[in-house]
């Protein structure tokens, strides 16, 4: 009845987890589509059935394959996209390509960094190499784009910095920043885990250098994957120094000497790759294209206003910026007792999730509808009425 106004929601059924609960954690992990099922089933048969024979008849191009779904997405060449295990794993796999020991020896960075970058950064940056971080007025849910620029100079090796932050859902004017880059020298890698399958973007007309995305959030692929865009000239100049047999021209060569790079997306892989979790990726990036991140945002940016709009009118605090054109697909809210307020919200089958500084994040993605956002609102007041957050009050779980 209501796929009759919003075409989008007849794809409710492909995600079982709309069947039993409030669904509105999309920015954190997105619904699993039904057809990941078949996809498992097909790997567990294959290897079942097919055993070493499988590499050949599918597994070993697997990855690219994946990544050139997730390329049509993002608007990358084909062959310049790899998925890996996890944004530090592909971090760690970019710092090993740059020489730190030339003139320039500074990384900037932002406050809204996403911590798991920094510590990657600080962990494998060399003692001598000053690591930038531009402030923000108000703990990393925004950070003045021009500052970044400003901080960006010839000294510059690396800008590597978030496309959305992940607090706030604040945009960043990336084109700004790499341009500045680009125009000193510099070499910006884009984290776009909060911007892939609700912001549209295209990699080429950003002209960035590398873009780094997780599927697990709005593409609805699932834990374990995240994609690397290498723009195609380093992909045939770029040495990483964490490598291994699949980045080979000559794998079953089994050569123990100098390797020889290929010069496409396989240039960034190494060892084995995780062939499961490339099986669970697939249904929901397909179902990303299928769908458009284009009418994906148009929809965004209509619930979103939704939830501020009703957030507001409640009195709730908002974190979230108001200007469309800045905003990602996270509602921030801080209500009074927002800790407390989520545990019960989610006790309620309402599936958000909080962080400090920030509040509870309400993420609605193509498959949610307005009735259950006016759900969740609903829900916060009458938690806060009722004094129902009270019983969260002593102490303090796990957090997603």
């Amino acid at each position: 009845m209501i796929s009759e106004h919003d075409p989008l929601l007849n794809w409710r059924d492909e995600f079982p987890i709309l069947q039993e609960t409030t669904y509105l954690i999309n920015n954190s992990l997105g619904a699993m589509p039904r057809g990941v099922y078949d996809s498992l089933q097909a790997y567990a048969d294959t290897w079942a059935h097919r055993g070493i024979r499988a590499w050949g008849e599918g597994w070993w191009g697997l990855n690219t394959e994946v990544g050139n779904v997730i390329g049509g997405i993002i608007g990358a060449p084909p062959d310049t996209v790899s998925i890996h295990q996890n944004i530090s794993i592909a971090q760690g796999i970019l710092l090993t390509c740059f020489d730190f020991s030339g003139p320039r020896d500074k990384v900037v960075i932002e406050a809204g960094i996403f911590p798991s970058v920094y510590y990657v950064l600080r962990g494998m940056l060399p003692a001598h190499i000053e690591l930038q971080l531009v402030s923000s007025s108000d703990g990393g849910q925004t950070v003045d784009v021009g500052r970044i620029v400003d901080a960006i100079d010839e000294r510059t090796l690396l800008v590597p910095v978030s496309h959305v932050l992940f607090r706030s859902a604040y945009i960043l004017d990336v084109k700004a920043i790499i341009e500045k880059a680009h125009r000193v020298g510099a070499t910006v890698i884009l984290d776009g885990y909060h911007a892939c399958g609700i912001v549209p973007f295209n990699v080429l007309d950003l002209d960035v250098d590398f873009y780094l995305g997780g599927v697990l959030k709005w593409m609805c692929g699932g834990p374990g994957g995240v994609f690397l865009y290498a723009r195609e000239d380093y992909l045939k100049t770029i040495r990483p120094g964490l490598t291994g047999w699949m980045a080979h021209r000559r794998p079953f060569d089994f050569e123990v000497a100098d390797i020889e790079l290929r010069e496409d997306a396989f240039r960034l892989l190494n060892g084995t790759p995780a062939v499961p979790s490339l099986y669970a990726i697939r249904p929901g990036v397909e179902i990303i294209a299928q769908v458009g991140v284009e009418n994906i945002r148009r929809k965004s940016l209509r619930q979103t206003e939704l939830v501020i709009t009703r957030a507001e009118a409640a009195g709730y605090s908002v974190a979230t910026p108001r200007d469309p054109a800045l905003r990602g697909g996270t509602v921030v809210v801080d209500p009074p007792h927002a800790y407390e307020v989520s545990r019960e919200l989610i006790a309620r089958n309402i599936l958000i999730d909080y962080r400090p500084n920030g509040g509870i994040r309400i993420s609605p993605h193509f498959y949610n509808s307005d009735a259950e956002i006016h759900a969740a609102m609903d829900a916060i007041e009458d938690i806060l009425t009722s004094g129902a957050w009270q019983k969260h009050a002593a102490s303090r779980d796990f957090i997603t």
